[in-house]
């Protein structure tokens, strides 16, 4: 994996206990940045993901938080500046698909009111809701944010259709922000295809070769690919703004 040269700099990564938001924050650390993680409390891969960057000689700080619930998701983030000392980057990362199984687009009747309420709450809202309580701090530092849409958020078949509804609107919400809080801070997001993830989605062999077989790339992402672009999109690429970056192996051409 790449490096960049972030000393001085400092960044709070939603949803940083595994996956993408572990990489991106390990990648940060590991480049010099002093990088607050934040994950729901009690989540024991909290604590992992911390002495893990400890362990290397890392500076990480701890930011636990239910970003589902506003009261939480707003001290979370006031209290993860406070302790950086300034904000110049937010990684709102944070996510979930809702399901363990994916649920066949034409199966309306599985997909509940219940799922719906949670991923717009943890996958849209809380965009919002981390993105209102930084503004002040990231105009402060002429900083970024970059949020973790998805290809899913642009039309394709993901784990069920509300998944790709709440990714949309984290299209649209950056797009927004962007207007928002110019000419301070940039937004941009990005746009996975299939990631080799935490996530426990029961995908079937057959649908992992066949999404293999479709991508120009011949392979899945990983979260090292995703991480290099949103660290970029953080700190490089600066008249970049109101962007979504598909990053998919080419599988959406």
């Amino acid at each position: 994996m790449m490096t960049f040269n972030l000393q001085g700099k400092t960044a709070l990564v939603t949803g940083g206990a595994s996956g993408i938001g572990f990489e991106v924050a390990s990648l940060m650390a590991r480049s010099g940045a002093l990088v607050a993680i934040n994950y729901l409390p009690g989540d024991p891969r909290g604590e992992q993901a911390l002495a893990t960057l400890k362990a290397e000689g890392l500076e990480a700080i701890a930011a636990p938080g239910d970003l589902s619930d506003p009261a939480q998701a707003e001290t979370m983030v006031k209290e993860a500046v406070k302790a950086l000392g300034h904000l110049d980057l937010l990684v709102n990362n944070a996510g979930t698909p809702g399901v363990t199984k994916p649920i066949p687009i034409q199966d309306l009747e599985s997909v509940s009111e219940a799922l719906w309420q949670t991923l717009l709450n943890v996958n849209l809202m809380s965009v919002f809701r981390c993105s209102k309580a930084a503004a002040a701090s990231l105009k402060a530092s002429q900083g970024a944010i970059v949020n973790t849409a998805s290809i899913a958020g642009f039309g394709s078949i993901a784990s069920t259709l509300a998944y790709s509804a709440s990714k949309a609107g984290v299209i649209n919400l950056t797009k927004n922000l962007a207007h928002a809080l110019a000419p301070e801070v940039r937004v941009n997001a990005v746009a996975p295809g299939s990631v080799e993830s935490s996530w426990a989605i029961e995908w079937s062999e057959e649908r992992r070769r066949s999404t293999v077989a479709a991508t120009p790339l011949q392979r899945w992402c990983t979260p090292d690919d995703v991480a290099e672009l949103i660290v970029y999109l953080g700190f490089a690429g600066r008249m970049i703004t109101g962007q979504t970056v598909i990053i998919d192996g080419g599988i959406s051409i």
